[in-house]
Parts: structure tokens; C-alpha cells; sequence
């Protein structure tokens, strides 16, 4: 039977001319080689080798063996590569999910730029959703993990670890009394809000942001008005934009160039702030998500 050191040692004896300086290479002693050379022949019922007074040269069928050795070897070398590779996370395919929101989180773009240059062979596919849709996802396999805001309630079988917490901000249209440019600079109260239609992104999308804008009115003395629920955070920036009411939105989505909007910071009293948590199945982690995990770590 024909084993792979066979196609080795054929290889090396061709390339090296010589049986014994070929031994050496090996790390094996000549009388051995020789012999399994032999062997080999024996196989291919033909000899590989012309026996020289300082050496061998191939033979037409040795060349024919030869050629089609390398390409075998060629292609179990790579294999082996490529499963240390998986082994170690640089290889295979990852799935991750984020929020509208979450997009636009410096931390999440040093995520993903950094696993692309750590690991360029990683296959990987992105999902956008609401932190609801993103934890059904995860439940179903569907998603190896994921750039979320607070859930309502931290759901079963899954491990949400808390990375980040930025500072909320007032979205007003442009043309607003309180985004004149006068008072930017000045952080406003929540009660300043009292009067104003909101536009919020819609409970099932984001309950946890929800349900801290409304308790932290209610904590101002007011209930708020909301005019509007959208689907996703940049279509509450667009109905801001677009007049319909204001907004209270994470600071990462000021980032978002979106004409006819100005940004207020809030004054320290309010409590408001957007965390910024990794979703992920409690279970064991795989090597490409383990590589995706350890990157987080560092960029937190």
C-alpha cells in the first residue's frame, strides 16, 4: 500500500538527486530509504529512479509519479494549514447581528475591522435587527452573536455581556427654539421636553431604550407625548429630521450625518444611558467565535 511518506520520499530523492544527501534531509538513515524507495516501486510496477555512479535521475514514469506527488502533497499540506487555521479561529464562518444603533458604536467598527485584519479568513456574514429580532436569531442558531441594547429582560440560554455605556442625546430638527445655536453649548433638562411630540423608536424594537426614555420623563414629571414609533433608529432620525417631533438617541448615532438635525446634550440628572452589550448561546464557543470574543475583550 502506497502511503504518503512513500510520495515524500520520492519527491525528495528526485529533488535532492542524490538517495543519500535525500536521507539526510529526511532525517532518516539512506539503507531505509532505499528500501522504501523500492517499495514504491514495487507499487507502481515500474521503476521511478535510473541508478547513477553519483546519484539517480528519474525515470519517464518516476517523472509522471513525481509531478502528480507534488500536487497530492500540495494539497494535504494545505489541508493541514487550513484546519490549524480553523483551529486557532482564523478560519471558517461567523455570523453576527447588530442593532441600528450599535452600527454606529466606534467600539463595534474596531470589532470588525480588527477581526478582518486578524483573521482574513474568516467568512463573515452581518445582520441587521432590533435587539428583540437579534435574540430570536441567537435562539435559533441563526446568529453566532451579536451587538445588542438592553433587553427588556435577560433572556434564557444566552450570555449578554455588558461592554459599553455612552450618554444620551436630544435630537431636535434644526429649526427648533432649543437647538438655536445660542443655547447648544448648554446641556438641557429633561423637563425642557415637557411639551414636545417624541418620536421614539417602537418598544418590541428596542424595549430596553424605550422603556429608560419613558421612565426617565415620568421621573421629570411628565409623561411624554409620543407622536410617532419607528421601526428603526434611522427612521427616527429622518421623521426628526423631518419635523414630525424630537428624539432621545444614543450619542454613537450622531455620527449619522443626517441633515436638518442638531444635537443637545442632556444635563447629568437624568439617568439616561445606552449600554452597550454582546450577545451570545451560553454554550461551548467555537474557535472563529472564540478569535471574534478575544477581539471584543480587547477593544472594550
Amino acid at each position: 500500500m502506497i502511503e504518503l511518506r512513500h510520495l515524500r520520499y520520492a519527491v525528495t530523492v528526485a529533488d535532492e538527486g542524490h538517495v543519500t544527501r535525500a536521507a539526510e534531509r529526511l532525517g532518516i538513515q539512506q539503507p531505509p530509504l532505499s528500501q522504501q524507495i523500492r517499495v514504491l516501486e514495487r507499487a507502481v510496477d515500474a521503476p521511478l529512479f535510473q541508478r547513477l555512479p553519483r546519484g539517480v535521475r528519474l525515470t519517464e514514469p518516476g517523472r509522471v509519479l513525481v509531478e502528480r506527488a507534488r500536487l497530492v502533497l500540495q494539497d494535504v499540506d494545505a489541508a493541514l494549514e487550513a484546519t490549524k487555521r480553523a483551529a486557532r479561529g482564523e478560519q471558517g464562518r461567523l455570523a453576527v447581528g447588530y442593532t441600528t444603533s450599535a452600527a454606529f458604536h466606534p467600539l463595534v467598527s474596531a470589532v470588525m475591522r480588527g477581526l478582518r485584519e486578524a483573521a482574513p479568513g474568516i467568512a463573515l456574514s452581518l445582520e441587521e435587527g432590533s435587539t428583540g429580532d437579534l435574540i430570536e436569531l441567537l435562539r435559533a442558531d441563526r446568529l453566532d452573536a451579536a451587538f445588542v441594547r438592553a433587553p427588556a429582560a435577560r433572556p434564557d440560554g444566552l450570555i449578554v455581556e455588558p461592554l459599553h455605556v455612552e450618554e444620551m442625546l436630544v435630537a431636535l430638527p434644526d429649526h427648533h427654539p432649543l437647538a438655536a445655536a445660542s443655547l447648544r453649548r448648554q446641556r438641557l433638562s429633561l423637563g425642557a421636553l415637557a411639551n414636545e411630540t417624541f418620536v421614539l423608536n417602537r418598544r418590541p424594537s428596542g424595549p430596553g431604550l424605550y422603556d429608560d426614555i419613558i421612565a426617565a420623563c415620568r421621573a421629570a414629571g411628565f409623561s411624554p407625548m409620543v407622536g410617532q414609533e419607528t421601526p428603526r433608529m434611522v427612521s427616527t432620525l429622518s421623521l426628526v429630521s423631518a419635523g414630525l417631533g424630537i428624539s432621545i438617541v444614543p450619542a454613537s448615532m450622531a455620527k449619522l450625518e443626517t441633515n436638518g438635525i442638531v444635537y443637545r446634550r442632556l444635563d447629568g440628572t437624568t439617568g439616561l444611558t445606552a449600554p452597550l452589550y454582546l450577545a451570545r448561546r451560553a454554550d461551548e464557543p467555537s474557535p472563529s467565535l472564540s478569535k471574534f470574543l478575544d477581539m471584543v475583550r480587547r477593544q472594550a
